[in-house]
């Protein structure tokens, strides 16, 4: 089991930053990819950026890159997600996943799920 608990969300104005946090626990956590999902209200959940175990891969939707940068402290066993340029359209509940493997992370697909925290971003 792995347990992931995201934090860092809240009420930005357009063009402004955020970072996510997604800490995780767990005992195959230092050896999952990890991932970040939204959700927009009425929209289906979609992927944003995938990391891979070691750091080494990371995928972003072609709607954040050059935007969002997807990072892992593997001391820490944290995931970050760093949201610059933010647009109205960014708002969304963020999710946090972790898989074994990065390739279902892209898929969205995932064996493990957060809360989600919300991000709101005002025009």
């Amino acid at each position: 089991q792995v347990q992931l608990v995201e934090s860092g969300g809240g009420l930005v104005q357009a063009g402004g930053s955020l970072r996510l946090s997604c800490a995780a626990s767990g005992r195959t956590s230092g050896t999952s990819a990890m991932g970040w999902f939204r959700q927009a209200p009425g929209k289906e959940r979609e992927f944003v950026a995938v990391i891979s175990w070691n750091g080494g891969i990371t995928y972003y939707a072609d709607s954040v890159k050059g935007r969002f940068t997807i990072s892992r402290d593997s001391a820490k066993n944290t995931a970050y997600l760093q949201m610059s340029s933010l647009r109205p359209e960014d708002t969304a509940v963020y999710y946090c996943a972790a898989d074994l493997r990065h390739s279902s992370l892209r898929s969205g697909k995932a064996d493990y799920w957060g809360q989600g925290t919300q991000v709101t971003v005002s025009s």
